[in-house]
């Protein structure tokens, strides 16, 4: 378990400003080649705040499952939105990320007094929003949300879309650029949860869509004359 915990500057700003019912957000996948891109918000209780919330890339699997049941079963309100690859190749990463993030908050059932998202600025009425660089690391309702929306992107990974299609092994890389992954994408192209617009996806069927050049026709040999008559 990681031994820095977060120093939740913005969230104790806001308490001490009288809000209470804060979100963290934050998403999974962004960078990943296939499936889907997932965002969380999440709502924690003040009062009963779960053990060890850290950024979900500080900690082993095992750690988030774990993390993951008690931020559900404790905190006040949480919401996840997912993206198809379809629609990240239809708007580009950046559009789908933001719509994602905000949709997620829209999705609480409990409306937030204040929202604290990881990198991100996303608008949500009239209420405070304030956007921190590796906020997954510095805030712990960010962190919260990062863990909430990696074990279930991990879980739809690993079980719904990997039995699908089994031979990309997607339960093993989750869908992210890993020398596994390049290897079964050139040995089996992409299928329809990889991202099209992504390299080397991209790559991969601009290659298959070229016409193969034409070999030139073997130039044949010239056989000089001898300038003298034979005898």
């Amino acid at each position: 378990m990681p031994k820095k915990k977060p120093l939740n500057h913005h969230e104790k700003k806001l308490r001490k400003a009288g809000y209470r019912l804060i979100a963290g957000v934050d998403e999974a996948g962004k960078g990943s080649w296939a499936g889907p891109l997932v965002a969380a918000a999440v709502i924690l209780d003040e009062e009963n705040i779960p053990e060890n919330i850290f950024d979900s890339k500080m900690l082993s699997a095992k750690q988030r499952e774990e993390a993951f049941v008690q931020i559900t079963k404790k905190s006040v309100s949480w919401s996840i939105h997912l993206v198809p690859a379809s629609k990240i190749d239809e708007q580009g990463i950046q559009k789908a990320d933001l719509e994602a993030l905000t949709l997620a908050v829209k999705k609480l059932h409990i409306k937030p007094q204040a929202v604290l998202v990881d990198a991100f600025k996303i608008t949500y009425g009239n209420r405070p929003v304030i956007s921190i660089i590796d906020g997954d690391a510095l805030e712990r309702s960010i962190g919260a949300a990062s863990i909430i929306a990696k074990v279930v992107r991990d879980r739809l990974m690993s079980s719904e879309i990997h039995h699908a299609h089994p031979k990309y092994e997607f339960a093993t890389h989750k869908g992210y650029g890993t020398s596994l992954h390049r290897r079964l994408l050139l040995k089996h192209g992409p299928c329809p949860e990889h991202r099209k617009s992504f390299s080397p996806i991209k790559d991969i069927l601009e290659k298959k869509s070229a016409k193969p050049k034409r070999k030139p026709a073997p130039r044949k040999r010239r056989v000089a004359k001898s300038k003298r008559k034979r005898k």
